[in-house]
């Protein structure tokens, strides 16, 4: 699977913890639990719902870009996998889906 249409990068992967099924995610765009993401790189390629998300050990709701956040993954990741966040339609600016 590819990037679809209807997905904006919010992110990438820069560690992932393996015994606790979390990823390292360094946000180039905001992200909030709830948000349904994409997660593609060489041999990953997965879906899933943000279900919780940290900083500095807290729980949040909510991060802006340039956070540093952990997100509970329900498939494993490895550092430079892209994350994206699916978005409607007429969510995405003209352009912004375009690598």
């Amino acid at each position: 699977m590819q990037q679809l249409a209807n997905e904006v990068p919010v992110g990438v992967v820069t560690h992932y913890w393996t015994h606790l099924g979390v990823a390292g995610v360094h946000l180039d765009a905001p992200l909030d639990v709830g948000d349904r993401i994409h997660v593609l790189g060489h041999t990953s390629d997965f879906e899933q719902n943000v279900t919780s998300m940290e900083i500095d050990h807290v729980h949040v709701l909510h991060a802006n870009a340039g956070a540093d956040v952990g997100v509970t993954f329900g498939e494993y990741a490895r550092e430079h996998d892209l994350v994206y966040k699916q978005v409607a339609p007429g969510e995405i600016a003209e352009g912004e889906s375009e690598l």
